[in-house]
């Protein structure tokens, strides 16, 4: 996928100019997509791989699948922005086309299993080993906790808090109703209180 793949290490430096310091919104970026624009195309990429990648590993917890089924998303991205209708927000589209993928290639995997791993925190580097210690901890007792959780509740809990969706774009990724997300995020929550107050 040569569009993605060529030139990444120049588009950052490019990028200041191209995308205005992040002042093109996801959505003209989508325009200039469906116009193919390949600078537009660098710029979104650098704008959403990160999490969209923490997003697929989490689904699939394999490392050179994920990287394979990132570079499937922009490739639809790149081959439907014209069909873009945003109805939802282009980071909501995004995650919900990178969802898709890795229910897909699961279902290709049957020995693999759903990870609702969250990724421990970095470190604030200016905190003192004791501080450092007590953050890694607790970060390692919550993402204990989020594994016990079933994979449906495990997956809601993601996409409202980690990834800062609303509960209506979280029905549209996950393809359920939004009472549906609520009944799962009160479980959920529920759940992890259970888990974390013995702690």
């Amino acid at each position: 996928m040569s569009v993605i793949s060529t030139g990444m290490g120049s588009a950052a430096s490019s990028l200041g100019k191209a995308a205005g310091s992040e002042s093109s919104s996801d959505e003209v970026l989508i325009r200039r997509i469906a116009r193919g624009d390949q600078l537009a195309m660098r710029a979104l990429f650098c704008r959403h791989r990160v999490a969209l990648y923490r997003w697929l590993l989490r689904l699939v917890r394999d490392e050179a699948l994920a990287e394979d089924l990132l570079s499937d998303v922009f490739l639809d991205v790149w081959r439907q922005a014209a069909s873009f209708e945003a109805r939802s927000s282009v980071s909501t589209w995004l995650l919900a086309i990178a969802r898709y993928k890795a229910l897909s290639a699961r279902r290709r995997r049957p020995d693999a299993e759903l990870d609702e791993t969250i990724a421990s925190r970095v470190a604030d580097p200016s905190d003192d080993p004791e501080v450092m210690l007590e953050k890694k901890d607790r970060s390692e007792l919550l993402r204990h906790s989020l594994e016990q959780l079933s994979p449906e509740h495990g997956e809601v809990i993601d996409l409202v808090y980690y990834h800062g969706k609303s509960v209506k774009d979280a029905a549209e990724i996950i393809g359920i109703s939004e009472g549906t997300v609520k009944t799962r995020m009160f479980y959920a929550r529920r759940k992890l209180a259970d888990l974390v107050a013995p702690a």
